[in-house]
């Protein structure tokens, strides 16, 4: 029987959880800040209303409103009822985005992302049904015969299954989408500049509150990494999305081997690969988001190929050589705006 270390991280600062902080630039008035709790993790929200009105209460249904439809957490929401195989529920909005996107950022990767993983997460103890990890390969292949974006499909507002034991996780994409979702929010609202962080997945418009561009901390990837001062880069947002994916603070260990929570859907097992964080800068930031999963999965060098398939994504990626000493990627976009530490 191996032994095992779980190691899930609480963090009490919701800037850390993926990596990715936004640095404070002297907040004054004008602009609004809205805090909160949401998808498990903190939000802040930054933003110059044209009247300096605040909007912190809508902002805060309508984030109730995304995790009714996409919390896996939530036995009520949507997607758990969908989980469940309910014959009654129908898709509603949020769903059929984050479905859509998922699709297609699953064929760009050749597989790689897959949001019916559920299964293999849950069994390795990073999901919603399970804490305890194991190693039986026998099990393992038994449940990827439920695991593939062929399994599933949208027919008019009604989630169709090829099995039952379908299940879908869209923790590494709706994070992001509630970041557009804000974001789409504050425009409609006619607020130009703003800065919507949501567990460490971000969207910045404009300029701060004292009129320079927004400037966002990319953590050091490292289990020691001292929350709030630790960075490897400071990047320039401007007009764009960023979420950052790693496993250095959430991972489990049996007998000595560290094992991420990022799964690789061909093999069923956690991705081990000297990619230590991957972030991604694209247009939205559910794109971002997915795209940063996507990396850690496939690794360092596939994650290369891939980004030069995507021109509209930056990235930067934080690895080990083989001496175990930290390197990095960027891409040439992202050169500009981008200050390694």
């Amino acid at each position: 029987m191996p032994s095992f270390k779980l190691v899930k991280r609480s963090v009490t600062l919701f800037l850390f959880l993926t990596g990715s902080m936004f640095v404070s630039c002297g907040q004054s008035t004008p602009y609004t800040v809205n805090e909160g709790f949401t998808q498990g993790t903190i939000y802040k929200i930054i933003y110059e209303s044209p009247k300096g009105v605040d909007y912190g209460k809508e902002i805060t249904q309508l984030l109730r409103d995304f995790s009714a439809s996409m919390s896996t957490y939530d036995p009520n929401s949507l997607i758990s009822r969908i989980n469940k195989n309910d014959p009654t529920v129908e898709v509603d909005t949020f769903f059929r985005t984050v479905f859509n996107k998922s699709v297609e950022i699953n064929k760009a990767s050749s597989g790689a992302f897959d949001i019916t993983i559920s299964p293999i997460v849950n069994f390795w103890g990073f999901g919603f049904t399970s804490d305890t990890p194991e190693t039986d390969a026998t099990k393992i292949d038994s449940i990827l015969q439920y695991v593939g974006m062929d399994k599933i499909h949208i027919s008019g507002n009604r989630v169709i299954k090829k099995y039952p034991e379908v299940m879908v996780d869209v923790n590494a994409i709706a994070k992001g989408y509630s970041v557009d979702v804000v974001s789409d929010f504050l425009k409609k609202k006619g607020c130009k500049n703003y800065l919507v962080n949501i567990g460490g997945e971000i969207i910045a418009k404009g300029v701060n509150a004292s009129g320079k561009t927004w400037v966002v901390g990319i953590e050091r990837p490292a289990e020691n990494a001292r929350y709030g001062d630790d960075y490897k880069a400071m990047v320039q947002l401007s007009n764009r999305a960023l979420a950052t994916s790693g496993n250095y603070r959430r991972f489990f260990e049996i007998n000595g081997a560290k094992y991420g929570h990022s799964i690789d859907v061909k093999t069923g097992y956690p991705a081990r690969n000297n990619l230590l964080s991957a972030t991604i800068l694209a247009r939205d930031c559910m794109t971002a988001d997915a795209w940063a999963t996507t990396c850690m999965v496939a690794g360092l060098q596939k994650s290369m190929e891939l980004l030069k398939e995507h021109p509209e994504l930056d990235a930067f990626l934080i690895y080990s050589d083989e001496e175990g000493n930290y390197q990095t990627y960027a891409t040439e976009g992202l050169k500009k705006s981008i200050m390694v530490l």
